[in-house]
């Protein structure tokens, strides 16, 4: 587990745990984050909105959608 989450998984955005609302691991540059389906449009449409919160998220760039 990350040592920032104190062995609590909780979403990277809005700090909600497992018991509050289902989370998803993902793995970013060799640590375990979780983050909320709430928060995962984030994560895909505007990543350097967390920027201070994932390292490195203000040089991400959206996902390419053909719509």
């Amino acid at each position: 587990m990350d040592p920032k989450t104190n062995g609590t998984p909780n979403c990277l955005v809005c700090k909600s745990t497992s018991a509050e609302l289902p989370l998803v691991m993902l793995e970013y540059r060799g640590a375990r984050l979780w983050i909320c389906p709430q928060h995962m449009p984030v994560l895909i449409h505007n990543p350097t909105e967390l920027a201070g919160l994932l390292e490195g998220a203000e040089s991400m760039k959206p996902a390419d959608h053909h719509d």
